[in-house]
Order: structure tokens, then sequence, then C-alpha cells
């Protein structure tokens, strides 16, 4: 199922995303939040009538770096022995179509495709065999950074953590399996329509499984939080009135354009 949060009339609501062609895509709304069990009230509008938000509003975003091998390579960086974890804070995340606004103190803004893994319940020390019962499902992400910033500053906060530095969704797709995502889907990423980057999810050093153990010894997820992957190789510039954008198989496109922050 496709659960998609967004705004009508001035009401914010989530709905199930419904059909095949892009043109006909419905929303049935959600009586409640998605979360916890919930019913289907048989209300549905079009989804071109809507303005479709960020699918989930994280307390947090839990993102590792240097996941795929050609993407560390790329920049000069070995593939680390445990994982690279960083946080956005919740202020960095927008929505599908938002705009990413180019930060005043960067000259060199990259764009990465990522798989983001949403949590549906809250959690900590997860066991392996645990986390598939407290994955919610997952989205598209683009983990857009400030490549001078993070080069030159030891944290990632600011190169990383600026306001409109994670855009989320379409929606969230909750039927995937953890085993299709090790056997390997497609993510794209395209700028103006030209392709940048091109991997697979089971190119990724550690697995969605590995990644939820060892962040969950550390620090409880709440529902809605997010995780991100890390982004395969192919990571290069955006620049103001780019278009950019990021699919991932069986999931949907996250698209989304640059600006000159005010």
């Amino acid at each position: 199922m496709r659960i998609a949060r967004f705004s009508i009339d001035g009401n914010v609501a989530f709905g199930a995303v419904e059909g095949d062609s892009p043109d006909d895509l419905v929303l049935d709304i959600i009586k409640g939040i998605p979360y916890a069990d919930f019913e289907l009230s048989g209300v549905k509008v079009p989804l071109s009538k809507v303005r479709l938000l960020p699918p989930v509003l994280p307390s947090k975003v839990v993102a590792i770096g240097r996941n795929y091998a050609e993407h560390a390579a790329e920049l000069g960086n070995e593939v680390p022995d445990i994982p690279v974890a960083f946080l956005k804070p919740s202020t960095a995340v927008t929505g599908p179509g938002d705009p990413i606004a180019y930060p005043s103190f960067s000259s060199e803004l990259h764009h990465e495709a990522e798989l983001a893994v949403v949590i549906g319940r809250m959690c900590r020390e997860v066991p392996r065999e645990r986390v598939k019962d407290v994955i919610f499902g997952y989205t598209c992400a683009n983990d857009v950074t400030a490549r001078d910033v993070q080069q030159r500053e030891n944290q990632w906060a600011r190169a990383k953590g600026f306001d409109t530095s994670c855009p989320l969704g379409p929606w969230v797709e909750t039927g995937l399996d953890p085993a299709a995502i090790a056997e390997g889907l497609a993510i794209q990423c395209t700028v103006n329509g030209e392709q940048r980057q091109l991997g697979r999810t089971s190119d990724m050093v550690r697995s969605v499984e590995d990644l939820i153990v060892h962040i969950t010894e550390a620090m409880t997820l709440l529902p809605g939080d997010v995780i991100l992957t890390g982004t395969p190789a192919g990571v290069g510039p955006l620049n103001v009135g780019d278009e950019v954008a990021v699919t991932i198989e069986g999931i949907g496109t996250l698209t989304n354009k640059v600006i000159k922050r005010d």
C-alpha cells in the first residue's frame, strides 16, 4: 500500500494512493494515523487536487554515510569498518514538489539519491529477527549535501542539516520486503532529465537489517522516524534552477527544484 500525507482545503490528512496511471491516481482518506490500525474512509479525492506533503514528520532522520563502496571511492574515502551515522534535523525535511533552497554558505551543492526506511513503532535494541516488525515502509530521499562545507568541517551538521536538505516522498510504500531490497531495487537520480546516478540497493555494504540493529543499539526510534541508507556513485552538482528527481523501483519518483535561498 502507498500511504501519502497531503493537504486539501487547509486540512492535512493521510490517504492510501490507488490507481496505476499517474493521471488517474486517487487518495482514499485514512481514518486516524497510519502507524496504528486504521480504516479507509471510502472518501476519495484525486491526487491532482491535493498538495502532497512530506509523507512523515520524523522526530529525527538518521543517515548513513559511505554505505555504497563506489560512492565512497568517488570521493576518495574507504568503506568504514562500522557504519558512519549522522543526524539530519526535522527542519531539514521537505516534501515532493517543494523547493530545495541553495544555502548561502555553500558554493557546491550535491544530490544524493537514497532509499529511506520509515519506522512504524517505538523501538530500541531491535534484534535482527524483529527488524521487519518495526518498519512501516520505504520512501525516496535526497540527502542534499553542501559538499564544500562537508569537506572543510569535521562535523556534517551544517553540510547535511540545513533547511530543505532532506526531501522525502512522494509517499511511503508499505509493501516492500527487505528481501527484495537485498536482491536489488534500482535507484536513479536525474537532473533536468539527464541521468546522474544509477545503482541498486543490493550494492549497499550493510543491509537495512544491519543498520537498524546498529542504530537502535544507541537510540530509541519513534514512529515516523527515517533512516537514510546511503547513496550510489554518481553524486554531482546542483545549481539554482535545476530540477532533480529521485526514482526508486517499486516506490515512485521524488522531484524537487533548486531555488536561491531568500
